[in-house]
C-alpha cells in the first residue's frame, strides 16, 4: 500500500509517520497479496485537546473511509484502524455467502482480474426495498429545508430548490452543522 500521510497545522513526523503505516498496514491481512492501494490519510489538530485523522482508502469495488477524534492522535488512530476493520468485516459478512460459492473470502478484496467474477456476481444480487415513499418536492430555499428536515426529526431532507429549480439534499452532520448536496 502507499501511504499519502498529510498534516493539517500538526508536522508529520516520522514516528507519527511509522506508527499510521504500522497500525494501517495490519489491515493487509484482509488481502490476497499486498493490494497496490493508495492510503490517504489526513491527521488534523484543531485545539489542543482536539486531534482528527481521517482515511480514505479507494479500491476497485469499494472504498474504505473513516474517521475519528480523539485527544491523543495516537488513540484516534487506533480507534480510526479499528473502525476500517469493522468496516471490511462488515462488508465481508455481507458478500460471504456468495463468495463461498467462489472461493474464499480474502478474494473479495484481491486485485487481479480473478476476483471480479465474484464481486460481478455480488452486485448482480438482489437487494430487498422494504419501503417505498413519494411525496412532492416543494420548491423552498435551504434554510426552510432544514427546518423541514428538524420538523421531521429525520437527519436529511431532499427538496427542490427555489433558486436552482434543482433538486439538492440538506443533511445534518455527525458534529451537528448541516451541509447540502447539490447536482452539478
Amino acid at each position: 500500500m502507499n501511504y499519502n500521510v498529510r498534516g493539517e497545522n500538526i508536522e508529520v513526523t516520522p514516528a507519527l509517520r511509522e506508527y499510521v503505516e504500522k497500525k494501517l498496514g495490519k489491515l493487509e491481512r484482509y488481502f490476497d497479496g499486498t493490494p497496490d492501494a493508495n492510503v490517504n490519510v489526513n491527521l488534523k489538530v484543531n485545539s489542543a485537546k482536539d486531534h482528527k485523522i481521517e482515511v480514505t482508502i479507494p479500491m476497485p469495488q469499494l472504498v474504505l473511509r473513516a474517521e475519528e477524534s480523539h485527544d491523543d492522535m495516537y488513540a484516534a488512530i487506533d480507534l480510526v484502524t479499528d473502525k476500517l476493520e469493522r468496516q471490511i468485516r462488515k462488508h465481508k459478512t455481507k458478500v460471504n455467502r456468495k463468495l463461498r460459492e467462489k472461493g474464499s473470502t480474502r478474494a473479495m478484496f484481491t486485485i487481479n482480474g480473478n476476483s471480479a467474477t465474484a464481486v460481478q456476481d455480488i452486485e448482480d444480487e438482489d437487494y430487498e426495498l422494504v419501503r417505498t415513499k413519494r411525496f412532492d418536492l416543494k420548491p423552498m430555499d435551504s434554510e426552510e429545508a432544514i427546518l423541514q428536515m428538524n420538523m421531521l426529526g429525520h437527519n436529511f431532507f431532499v427538496f427542490t430548490n427555489a433558486e436552482t429549480n434543482s433538486t439538492n439534499v440538506v443533511y445534518r452532520r455527525s458534529d451537528g452543522k448541516y451541509g447540502i448536496i447539490e447536482p452539478n
